[in-house]
């Protein structure tokens, strides 16, 4: 197989579209490092080498998004009945230490520049690096957007959201270096330090959506009203309460008590749930369904703790 063949997501499932984009995430940033360190060793570009360490990080980060997504997808065993997909979200939460980490090294190094900023050299090199980053970074955060869309894969999006930056920074490395290089080096210390504020405004955006999946926050309310609509399609399901949606990594978890005739059999009972089921799994493929019937008129609250969820 080319190399061509190998990053090409034409046909591909979302599933096989997220564990092919961590790959070329991995080479991305191999190569950008190779080619900003040549540059920062010709150069002594503060915003190159702030871009320098943020892709570092990225390299990090991408390889704990490619270990992470391969775990988040083992199957349920006994210890893990639910699954293992809020590894991609542990994986998130560490790509936002190690972007608020490298946020503080690049402003503190930017502030001591400022007030004695270092002349540039190889100018023309560092700019032809930097376009060369744009591009890739550019290329890549385009198959993520994808990858992400199709998937919903939090890890995905984590690793996106930090080349975003990457791809905003090296943007503004460009205009430093090239502000340097024409007699004011102090622009260069100035976009590292803008640099460093977009690494601290993307890391709380991932540690956000982190968060929210490791805290179990539902769907959107959209979807959930879909999953109500798509359930209710079959006129001999009168109701749906205790409808509650959970995130985790690459999966969604349903569950849900429906109201059905209190004249129906258990097979009959069964034969609506299990359409009902088809119908959500052909809206969300990734979904994990948990449906429980009452019969009409004895809906009363049930089942635990939670028993007297609103939904």
């Amino acid at each position: 197989m080319s190399l061509i063949e190998r990053f090409s997501f034409k046909n591909l499932t979302p599933d096989e579209m997220v564990l092919r984009v961590s790959g070329l995430s991995l080479l991305t940033a191999f190569v950008l490092i190779c080619l900003k360190t040549v540059a920062v060793m010709a150069s002594g570009s503060m915003a190159l080498l702030a871009s320098l360490t943020d892709s570092g990080l990225d390299l990090v980060a991408s390889l704990i998004t490619f270990l992470a997504i391969r775990f988040a997808r083992r199957p349920p065993d006994t210890n893990h009945p639910f699954g293992h997909g809020k590894a991609e979200a542990f994986s998130a939460l560490f790509q936002a230490g190690l972007v608020f980490f490298s946020a503080a090294l690049i402003l503190r190094e930017g502030v001591v520049r400022l007030s004695d900023p270092p002349p540039l050299t190889a100018g023309s090199l560092a700019i032809g690096v930097m376009i060369i980053s744009i591009l890739l970074t550019g290329a890549l955060v385009t198959v993520q957007g994808m990858a992400a869309k199709a998937s919903g894969s939090v890890a995905i999006k984590a690793d996106r959201a930090h080349y975003m930056v990457d791809l905003l920074s090296n943007g503004v490395a460009l205009l430093g270096i090239a502000a340097a290089v024409s007699g004011y080096p102090v622009v260069d210390a100035l976009a590292g330090i803008v640099i460093g504020l977009w690494l601290v405004w993307g890391a709380i955006g991932v540690l956000r959506e982190a968060s929210d999946h490791l805290m179990d926050h539902a769907m959107e309310e959209a979807d959930v009203d879909r999953i109500r609509m798509l359930v209710l399609a079959d006129p001999d399901i009168f109701d749906v309460h205790r409808l509650r949606t959970r995130i985790s990594g690459p999966y969604i978890l349903i569950q849900m008590h429906i109201v059905l005739g209190a004249d129906h059999s258990l097979v009959s009972a069964h034969q609506i749930i299990l359409s009902a089921e088809n119908r959500l799994l052909a809206a969300y493929p990734n979904a994990d369904i948990l449906i429980h019937p009452d019969p009409e008129g004895a809906s009363e609250p049930h089942g635990g703790v939670f028993r007297h969820n609103p939904n």
